[in-house]
């Protein structure tokens, strides 16, 4: 086993604050990781019964490790058939509702043009920790803050307020926010921290908060759509999600005026993996998805 190989045993160590993770995450026995840096062990790692840490050295040492096999990838996929039929595992974690509107119905054609890559695909709406858990790539919607992370802007979606005919009829039809007074929604709640997100409007380039009580909360796509369908309340939502129903009728947009910003679509990697062949054209892949279908 060569030096590099020995710091890709390193990194993922750290990463995942264990020796026999790391070995399962990258296909070694637990004996040949064990080995491949029994003589850094010492200085650059502790020990105990629950997990393996960096020492303040070991830190250091990882943050070496990250640059220098960062730089050897790009090296080596400059030079080599790479750049041209990347190859390998790549782990990504995908917005569950976007991946299967926009990504799944396709995937075969990424796999086709792409036949040495091997995908792994998590899908769902919790926040991933990339480096932890090994993942490459992740596609998430909003607003981000997590500047650890190399973020690239693949797409903008339009979002719309709307409610049943049902809803509407029994409700009446806000015009302005004054109107929304008295109104009930379907809300939805983060799963991660339990906040509900308020309904957001434009008005005169200003955006304005509105809380609006009802009877449901959810915190699933489809279930939200499903309330809103069976005359529960208001919902906002993106609207290529919506736009069946909305042709067919189940489903009427209101204050079409102050529809809110278009939520933004954001491919996320973790710095030391930006230069990776298959996250690149991965993340090339998904924009054209976006650029096509808008």
């Amino acid at each position: 086993m060569d030096r590099f190989d020995a710091m890709r045993i390193f990194t993922r160590i750290v990463e995942l604050r264990s020796f026999t993770q790391a070995a399962h995450d990258l296909g070694y026995p637990k004996a040949t990781v064990t080995h491949a840096i029994k003589q850094l062990e010492a200085r650059l790692l502790q020990r105990t019964t629950r997990q393996v840490t960096p020492t303040p050295d070991g830190d250091a040492y990882y943050q070496r490790c990250v640059r220098l096999l960062a730089d050897l990838e790009e090296t080596e996929a400059v030079f080599s058939s790479a750049a041209q039929q990347p190859a390998g595992k790549l782990r990504v974690d995908l917005h569950a509702t976007l991946a299967m509107h926009f990504v799944m119905p396709v995937l075969d054609r990424f796999c086709a043009r792409y036949p040495l890559i091997e995908l792994e695909i998590g899908m769902g709406d919790r926040l991933v920790d990339l480096v932890r858990e090994g993942v490459d790539c992740v596609l998430r919607v909003g607003e981000l803050g997590d500047s650890s992370m190399v973020a690239r802007r693949v797409a903008l979606l339009e979002q719309v307020t709307c409610a049943s005919p049902a809803y509407l009829a029994a409700h009446g039809t806000p015009e302005h926010l004054a109107q929304l007074d008295g109104h009930r929604a379907v809300n939805f709640f983060s799963a991660q921290t339990g906040k509900v997100w308020p309904f957001d409007f434009k008005v005169a380039g200003q955006r304005h908060s509105v809380a609006l009580g009802g009877t449901v909360s959810v915190n699933n796509a489809d279930a939200y759509h499903a309330c809103c369908r069976a005359g529960m309340g208001l919902i906002q939502a993106p609207r290529y999600h919506l736009e069946q129903a909305l042709a067919a009728g189940e489903l009427v947009e209101v204050l079409r005026d102050l529809r809110p910003d278009p939520l933004p679509v954001s491919v996320l990697y973790p710095h030391h993996r930006q230069l990776s062949p298959r996250v690149r054209v991965f993340a090339d892949w998904v924009a054209s998805l976006f650029i096509a279908a808008n």
